[in-house]
């Protein structure tokens, strides 16, 4: 069997991969709902749902930093990453233990485009094209649910000291505009520049992720102290995990109120 990663990369198996690694927490949880968590040897601290995986399988480090030991150890068929949460060092290190697979998610097209890829490299075709088509299904509803409402300029922080915003060609930047709001720091050089309180002037809204930094109530009351501006915490996982997170993220969306 031959195939393609979303870098275009080849890879072949003589067989279906039977022991498999993942380094990408939403991807971990992609696999899980695809019927494939007994194909799951290894997995890394941040793989959280569903919430008692961990109890099962090898934790083999972070999505930055890993135990190369504990993944050779395991004997894999395949190593899963993606092409931002893992460093090109630790993709490396891993090609030369097993084939590694890279996606690269930019928007829902890539985001079914890795369930149906990964779908076939599994051979769980039926299970993977059903996702995607309740994906599909939950975005024509939630465009339906969200006709009239107004629309919102607004800036997404992800870090605190220094504060970190999300700027262009990021899966989150492409989610705030499927939500309808602009986002004030498109602009900024780098997908995830540091910015300035005074950098937030423009906006309607801000919104705080409780990822990566886990931002809480007495942050919120900072910013919204500095500014005079509604500040809104909000669940990162919904905007930055892609796979079948997304098919409950539209409900979410749906859900989520800034006023």
């Amino acid at each position: 069997m031959i195939v393609k990663d979303q870098l275009n990369r080849t890879l072949s198996f003589s067989e279906t991969p039977k022991r498999v690694i993942s380094l990408v927490p939403s991807q971990t949880e992609l696999l899980v709902d695809l019927g494939l968590i007994d194909s799951l040897v290894g997995i890394t601290k941040f793989c959280v749902h569903p919430s008692n995986l961990r109890e099962s399988k090898v934790i083999v480090g972070g999505t930055k930093t890993v135990h190369l030991d504990k993944i050779v150890s395991l004997h894999p068929d395949l190593i899963i990453c993606n092409k931002e949460e893992n460093t090109k060092e630790i993709v490396a290190a891993c090609e030369k233990i097993a084939p590694v697979w890279i996606s690269d998610i930019k928007d829902i097209a890539s985001n079914n485009e890795m369930i149906l890829l990964l779908g076939d490299i599994f051979d769980a075709k039926v299970n993977a094209k059903n996702l995607v088509s309740q994906i599909n299904k939950a975005q024509i509803q939630f465009n339906v649910d969200i006709v009239g409402r107004p629309a919102k300029s607004v800036a997404y922080l992800i870090w605190k000291n220094p504060y970190m915003a999300v700027s262009k060609n990021t899966f989150i930047d492409y989610l705030l505009g499927v939500n309808g709001f602009k986002n004030i720091l498109h602009f900024k050089e780098g997908r995830y520049p540091i910015i300035e309180l005074t950098d937030l002037e423009t906006a309607d809204v801000i919104l705080l992720s409780s990822e990566p930094y886990p931002f809480k109530d007495k942050d919120a009351l900072e910013i919204k102290n500095a500014l005079g501006k509604p500040v809104h915490l909000v669940d990162g996982e919904y905007f930055s995990w892609y796979g079948s997170r997304l098919l409950k993220a539209f409900s979410y969306f749906t859900n989520l109120s800034i006023d």
